[in-house]
């Protein structure tokens, strides 16, 4: 994903200078976790969770997965889909390049090397 120069990277700038949308972005990257779990690790209020992963989701730098757990009941758990971020500049311009976790090629990647027997 490619942000070049355009309100997207401001608007990603801006995400990213927030603290709490920062500390999400980090404890979501050990694995998937609840809104619960966020909100005790980034010692946030749920509401403030929510609103940051919204905003993380609406840049695709965080995804949501839904499980049911043992007794039937559903829960959202998130987790960072951002592998690396890249800021370039040049000519006065600031780029943007970021690049997500595609998680269908990855674990086709492993299927694959598993099946060949790769280490």
């Amino acid at each position: 994903m490619q942000h070049g120069g355009s309100s997207d990277s401001a608007e990603i700038f801006q995400i990213l200078a927030d603290e709490y949308a920062r500390k999400i972005l980090l404890a979501a990257d050990h694995g998937p976790k609840t809104a619960k779990t966020l909100s005790e690790e980034c010692d946030a209020s749920l509401t403030t969770i929510y609103r940051r992963v919204s905003t993380l989701q609406d840049q695709d730098l965080i995804k949501e997965r839904n499980t049911v757990d043992s007794d039937g009941s559903h829960r959202s758990k998130f987790q960072t889909s951002l592998e690396e971020l890249h800021v370039d500049i040049t000519d006065g311009q600031l780029s943007l390049t970021l690049e997500t976790r595609d998680e269908l090629a990855d674990n086709f990647t492993s299927l694959w090397s598993d099946l060949r027997g790769d280490d």
